[in-house]
C-alpha cells in the first residue's frame, strides 16, 4: 500500500521501541490520526511508553493545543505488541531501538521478512549508517533515516537521512509524511553523525574536555554558551538530556566512521559512562536529578 501523505486517509504505522524517542514518534503520528503499533521485546516497556504517552497528551490539552475528546481518541490509536510479527500489517515501520549496530541491523533484516513488500523501513537512528541498515535489507532502495529530534511532540525538525540505494520516491514519500505531522524535514545525505550529530557531539566533547582540564565548572560553561551563543540550553545540560552512553556512541561512530581525531571522545566522558552517571535517566551525570 501507498503512504498517504495529502491527509486524504491514514497510514498504519508500526514503531520499533517504547523507549523516550520510540513513545514520542507513536504520539506524534496518534495526534495526527495514524493508528499506531508500538512494538517491543519488554512489556513493562509498553506500559511505561504507553503512560509516557498519556501524560504528554495530559500536558497537551492542559496547555490548550488539543481539548480531551482529541487526546483520547489519539491514545486509543496506540495498541502495543511484543513480538516484530506486529509489523506485518504495517504501511510504514520507523524503528526507534537502542543505538547499536547489531541490535539494528538484526532488527531490519527481520523486519525486511515480515513487513509487506513496498512497505518504507525508516530509522530513527542518530549516527548509524543508513547504507549499512538498507544492505541487511532485499529492499535497500525502501530503507530510510527519519531522524526525529527530543522532545518528539515538541521539536520541529525530522533529519531525513539517504543511504546510497534509497530511491527519490521513498524520500520523496517520508519528506511528505513529516510535513504533514506538522514537522520540518531536511534531507541529509548518509555520512557519520549525518548533520545534526555531526556538528553538535564536537562541541559537547570539547565542553567536557573544559570540565576535564579544570576550564570552568559545568555551570559555568553551560553560562557562557546560553548568555554568550543565544543557546536555549547548555552542552552539559543537553548531554545530560540526551544521555551520555547515547553520546559517547555516537562520538565513536564519527570517530571510526571519519578517522578524524577531532572526533576522539573525551576521557571524562567514558569514565561517567562507566560509572553509570549516564544522565538524567540515571539521575546523576553533569548535573543531579
Amino acid at each position: 500500500m501507498a503512504l498517504d501523505t495529502k491527509g486524504n486517509g491514514v497510514t498504519q504505522v508500526a514503531v520499533v521501541g517504547a523507549g523516550t524517542m520510540g513513545n514520542g514518534i507513536a504520539q506524534v503520528f496518534a495526534m495526527h490520526g495514524h493508528p499506531v503499533t508500538m512494538i517491543d521485546v519488554s512489556a513493562a516497556a509498553l506500559e511505561k511508553g504507553k503512560g509516557a504517552i498519556q501524560g504528554s497528551l495530559a500536558r497537551v490539552v492542559k496547555k490548550g493545543v488539543i481539548d480531551q475528546a482529541k487526546a483520547d481518541a489519539a491514545l486509543a490509536l496506540v495498541g502495543v505488541a511484543t513480538t516484530l510479527d506486529a509489523a506485518s500489517k504495517a504501511e510504514l515501520v520507523i524503528e526507534a531501538a537502542t543505538e547499536n549496530p547489531a541490535l539494528k541491523f538484526q532488527i531490519f533484516s527481520d523486519l525486511d521478512r515480515i513487513a509487506p513488500a513496498g512497505v518504507i523501513l525508516a530509522s530513527n537512528t542518530s549516527s548509524i549508517s543508513i547504507t549499512e541498515i538498507g544492505a541487511k535489507t532485499r529492499r535497500p532502495e525502501l530503507v530510510i533515516g527519519m531522524h526525529f529530534m527530543n522532545p518528539v511532540p515538541v521539536m520541529q525538525l525530522v533529519e531525513v537521512i539517504r543511504g546510497q540505494a534509497t530511491s527519490d520516491a521513498t524520500t520523496r514519500h517520508v519528506m511528505e509524511l513529516a510535513t504533514a505531522l506538522g514537522k520540518t524535514p531536511v534531507e541529509v545525505n548518509d555520512y557519520p553523525g549525518f548533520v545534526s550529530n555531526r556538528v553538535l557531539m564536537p562541541m559537547i566533547n570539547e565542553a567536557i574536555f573544559c570540565v576535564m582540564e579544570g576550564v570552568a565548572t559545568p555551570e559555568a560553561v553551560d553560562t557562557v554558551m546560553k548568555l554568550g551563543m543565544a543557546h536555549p540550553m547548555g552542552p552539559l545540560m543537553l548531554a545530560d538530556l540526551i544521555g551520555l552512553d547515547t553520546c559517547l556512541a555516537i562520538l565513536e561512530v564519527l570517530h571510526k566512521g571519519l578517522g578524524d581525531d577531532k572526533y576522539r571522545p573525551c576521557p571524562l566522558l567514558r569514565r561517567m559512562v562507566a560509572a553509570g552517571h549516564l544522565g538524567r535517566k540515571a539521575g546523576k551525570g553533569f548535573y543531579q536529578y
